[in-house]
């Protein structure tokens, strides 16, 4: 089942077109990739998914509901969540405070109704919350085995562990869809190894994850479906072999010799 696709999403900037008529789908329980040489779109398509920016037309459809031009904080209370390039941390607040904060986000889908009931149990059940709270974010650090650094502060953190802690926060507004933003990026080879198991036992917990990666062994071992950029425009969509002996991506990536 596709649970968010856009159709014929384009944003340009000025005469720049950064992402060209784009056609983009995302199965329902499935590590779906999205590659493509530096500069051909991929943030960006995933900014105009995740309400970070406006596409200048086309369409976002999450559930069969639209959702284009939404703000990107509707678009997390919807279940949609995401990491970033670079690391977006609250660096001075400790590691499970960081989580914390994932957890009261997401307070309802009605954004209005969810604060009100939100603001009123805290009134009455000030500590019955945090302890509720406390406890689901050490879950979530304990399923990436962090919970031995709680209360230290994220910025102190190793830098696969600071990628690790983004990851969890996001799973803490309990999302549908998980967007990853080049999360390799910066690793070494043990450290992505485990990301590639982390991201395994993501999916597995019944969330669907969409990646942005230039880390090739990684896409291919772990992703269901991949899509291919290029230029802005989607060149290709399929399973890691066909992606792997496409002429167009191979072409994309290595260029073209000269007749």
């Amino acid at each position: 089942m596709i649970v968010l696709e856009t159709k014929k999403l384009t944003r340009a900037y000025g005469g720049v077109v950064a992402v060209s008529e784009v056609d983009f789908q995302v199965k329902d329980g499935l590590i779906t990739g999205l590659i493509g040489p530096n500069g051909a779109g991929k943030t960006t398509l995933f900014n105009n998914m995740t309400g970070l920016d406006t596409p200048t037309s086309g369409q976002v459809f999450y559930n069969g509901e639209e959702i284009t031009n939404k703000s990107a904080h509707r678009i997390c209370r919807l279940g949609i969540a995401r990491t970033f390039q670079n690391i977006r941390l609250f660096k001075e607040l400790s590691v499970l405070e960081n989580v914390m904060v994932g957890l009261h986000f997401k307070t309802g889908k009605d954004p209005l109704k969810g604060r009100l009931k939100a603001a009123v149990d805290s009134y009455l059940h000030v500590r019955t919350e945090y302890d509720a709270t406390h406890e689901k974010a050490m879950k979530w650090l304990e399923f990436f085995g962090l919970s031995e650094f709680a209360d230290e502060l994220a910025r102190n953190l190793p830098y696969g562990h600071q990628r690790e802690l983004e990851i969890a926060r996001a799973l803490a507004t309990d999302p549908q869809i998980l967007f990853l933003d080049e999360p390799a990026a910066g690793m070494n080879p043990s450290e992505t190894e485990s990301l590639m198991n982390t991201i395994r036992r993501i999916r597995d917990l019944g969330v669907t994850v969409v990646l942005i990666e230039h880390d090739m062994k990684l896409v291919m071992n772990i992703c269901d479906t991949i899509t291919v950029l290029n230029y802005g425009r989607n060149i290709a969509q399929g399973t890691p072999e066909e992606i792997r002996n496409n002429e167009q991506v191979i072409e994309a990536y290595l260029g073209k010799e000269e007749e």
